[in-house]
């Protein structure tokens, strides 16, 4: 899919190294056609890394997008330059009147804090209700995922002992679900989160399904409304060197933490990673972006309700 970018924004020319196809503003608008129109509230505190990554796998279908970047308001972000998010992002309040075909939520470094101590969760409150009326589907990534189970349907957070870090072993439990479309009956995708939700409570929710689970990770997929909304509590996303980046930023800092779980070749931290979940990443939002944000939106996006 050629995503449409600004030419300057630092992750086109990354991804036009990888031979990823994107699409500068000028030539898109030479296209007469309607292009999906996808939000990103990016969280992360690295948002220029994020950007390339959902990049990559936004770009693997034959439809246009249209992306906006949105930053909270009510957070300073302060390992991005400013002028990065002045250039490419906009506030909540630019957008909150538009319709988008998807949203996409990412997580954020705030696993350990409760939900209201979080400093923008009012302002992501508001998000999270805006979505339900101004989005055909929604993806809730890892801390945006246990958030919004929180807020939609009361299933509570617990912080882990220790992080799960690694790329584990999933099952597909509804074969028929198109957001599966092409799944092995396993497959694999990494993790990164100090928090968790537990089964049972997200089992009491009717509302809710699991749909993918992994043995060792808990919970990977959960879906409710059809698939208006889809909670990822992993990081199929990630480029084949985040971990890495994570597992040694998290040795400087003198945390002492795990080796990433079947990631690095006999677990030796100086060998390049294993990379097994590429394939499915792009499956995940393919078939996401085709089966419930393409094939159910309205042509008018001011339809979307």
């Amino acid at each position: 899919m050629p995503v449409r970018v600004p030419s300057s924004l630092p992750a086109v020319e990354t991804l036009r190294n990888e031979n990823i196809f994107v699409i500068d503003e000028q030539r898109a608008s030479s296209q007469d056609i309607r292009p999906l129109r996808i939000a990103i509230l990016n969280l992360m505190p690295l948002k220029i890394l994020t950007e390339t990554d959902l990049l990559r796998l936004l770009s693997n279908t034959p439809l246009q997008i249209e992306l906006d970047f949105i930053d909270a308001d009510s957070h300073v972000c302060k390992n991005t330059p400013r002028e990065h998010i002045e250039a490419f992002y906009k506030k909540f309040d630019d957008i909150k009147h538009n319709n988008y075909d998807g949203f996409i939520i990412t997580g954020a470094p705030v696993e350990k804090v409760d939900f209201e101590e979080v400093d923008y969760w009012p302002e992501l409150s508001e998000i999270f209700d805006w979505a339900k009326s101004h989005v055909t589907s929604t993806l809730y990534i890892c801390w945006a995922a246990l958030a919004g189970m929180y807020y939609h349907y009361g299933v509570p957070k617990h912080v882990l002992p220790s992080k799960i870090s690694g790329v584990f072993q999933h099952r597909v439990y509804d074969k028929q679900n198109p957001i599966f479309r092409g799944f092995d009956d396993v497959f694999y995708a990494p993790h990164s989160r100090h928090s968790t939700v537990l089964k049972e409570d997200v089992l009491k929710v009717p509302e809710l399904s699991i749909i993918s689970e992994s043995d060792e990770a808990g919970i990977y997929m959960v879906m409710a409304r059809n698939g208006r909304e889809f909670y990822i509590m992993g990081h199929s996303e990630y480029s084949p060197m985040t971990l890495d980046f994570e597992y040694h930023r998290d040795l400087e800092k003198g945390l002492n933490p795990h080796i990433p779980s079947h990631y690095y070749p006999d677990d030796d931290p100086s060998r390049h990673p294993i990379v097994r979940w590429r394939a499915h990443a792009n499956l995940l939002f393919t078939n996401w972006l085709n089966y419930f944000v393409y094939q159910e939106t309205p042509y008018d996006i001011r339809n979307i309700k």
